[in-house]
């Protein structure tokens, strides 16, 4: 289908004897093309030289500012072509024409002209090119109408198969109750057939899946209908969003404030609920032996994530959703991978293990943006206990009055407990450790001379974190 895009983008380039290039609703870069005009001249050397499209073309992407610059002039709704002036400050030297790529009243796409000032909007060579541009439309459309099939076929395999007896991919674990909205065994079954006819033999693997959390869609306009991550990324076969609190969801909640251990709220997460949902995705590996295409992918999701507005909609609540700066805090966002697996029955084992990575991450900044599932330790078996209120032993700990007396007890015992090492981390002297050592035990009822003692404490330290 990429081919057809090429040969229609160089319809347009060869009707307007101008450079052009077609770009999705997302902005990513689909084709291009240089026009050779019927009298022989080439594209003049100082268009090709604008920093905006120099970008598109070489990054195959254009960034949420770039964006949101263009989507000002109105393109988002345009029935026709739109002339867009020049903004040197904005990196566009060179003035545009858009001709939208529509298909029954919704945009799927853009056809962008450099403008020489030459051409009218209204002249029979650009009514020819949007012609072009709705047989553009309609092509996306039915690409972008399969692919929100083959999301939702995802969003089925991912919850797994219900009722008792063996989960794909985990023997030795039971399969989720049939839960209400869940399609059931036979629907599961049905959608692991289609999907696997949709992706063809990649659907043998090897896979592995990632998660991205949060990942919150915002609402959209009418004849706007995005994506929910960016198109045209390498190895990512398919990708769904799931809205917090949604079937196969995961446990969640938010990341524990800067130099402390617990949640923000001081409380646990509520089992399956997350609050700003998720985004999966299943990418293929060149090998069983690594997962380093799943992380490419992982980093591009997280880096799209971030490049969102600070502020939107969240999905179906009304509010809005401030996403402050990377540097206010923990991160905001974060990715797991799972372990490769073979074949689409082990697909929902995999999502667990790739949204235990993503909340440990979110958890443990070191782990992130991206954790792998075999790096998270302790969180391999913490994200895999169902939500609960924090230990009674270390509630008052999780107080915001205590909280560096928290953080010195979770560093002790990252330390194994080696004074020296606790002090050096910390920056403090041994005397004031200690010191700190003997609050956290009055504050706890726990004796951290006791091994037994020192795990509870820490294991609750770290699931609070979740």
């Amino acid at each position: 289908m990429r081919e057809d895009y090429q040969s229609l983008i160089d319809e347009v380039c060869a009707l307007l004897a101008s450079p052009a290039t077609l770009e999705g609703r997302d902005f990513a870069l689909i084709a291009f093309g240089a026009h050779g005009g019927g009298d022989g001249r080439s594209e003049p050397s100082d268009l090709a030289l604008d920093p905006v499209r120099t970008r598109s073309i070489l990054q195959r992407r254009s960034t949420s500012a770039v964006r949101a610059w263009f989507e000002r002039f109105g393109i988002t709704r345009a029935t026709g072509p739109v002339r867009i002036p020049p903004d040197p400050a904005a990196g566009v030297v060179h003035g545009r024409i858009c001709l939208p790529a529509r298909h029954r009243g919704v945009v799927y796409g853009y056809v962008w002209l450099l403008d020489d000032g030459t051409l009218e909007l209204t002249g029979p060579r650009v009514t020819a090119a949007m012609a072009t541009a709705e047989r553009i439309g309609a092509l996306l459309a039915s690409e972008a109408h399969a692919g929100a099939r083959v999301s939702e076929l995802l969003r089925v395999v991912l919850q797994g198969a219900p009722g008792g007896g063996p989960h794909p991919g985990a023997p030795d674990r039971p399969g989720p109750p049939d839960r209400p909205g869940h399609p059931g065994r036979a629907g599961f079954e049905e959608a692991l057939r289609e999907l696997g006819g949709a992706l063809g033999g990649a659907a043998e693997g090897p896979l592995a899946v990632v998660a991205v959390l949060p990942w919150a869609t915002g609402r959209t306009g009418p004849g706007t209908a995005p994506p929910p991550a960016p198109s045209g990324i390498p190895r990512l076969l398919a990708q769904c969003g799931l809205e917090g609190g949604e079937p196969g969801t995961p446990p969640g909640g938010t990341a524990p404030e800067s130099g402390g251990a617990g949640r923000r709220d001081g409380g646990a997460a509520r089992e399956g609920a997350v609050p700003r949902g998720a985004l999966a995705g299943l990418v293929r590996l060149r090998s069983a032996g690594s997962t380093g295409p799943a992380e490419a992918v992982a980093e591009r999701l997280v880096e799209a994530g971030e490049e969102r507005p600070a502020a939107v909609e969240v999905a179906g609540s009304g509010r809005a959703e401030h996403r402050p700066d990377p540097g206010e805090g923990p991160p905001e966002r974060a990715a797991g991978v799972s372990a490769p697996r073979t074949g689409l029955r082990e697909v929902p084992a995999a999502w667990r293990e790739a949204s235990a990575a993503a909340r440990a991450a979110l958890a443990e900044p070191r782990l992130g943006p991206v954790a792998d599932w075999t790096s998270i330790g302790p969180y391999r078996l913490l994200t895999a206990l169902p939500g609960a209120a924090p230990d009674p032993a270390i509630r008052a700990l999780l107080s915001p009055a205590h909280r560096e007396m928290a953080r010195t007890a979770e560093a002790f015992l990252d330390c194994a407990g080696q004074a020296g090492r606790t002090a050096a981390v910390l920056g403090v002297h041994r005397q004031t450790l200690y010191y700190r050592l003997s609050r956290v035990e009055r504050l706890t009822g726990l004796d951290l001379d006791d091994g037994e003692h020192r795990l509870l404490l820490h294991m609750a330290l770290k699931s609070a974190r979740l």
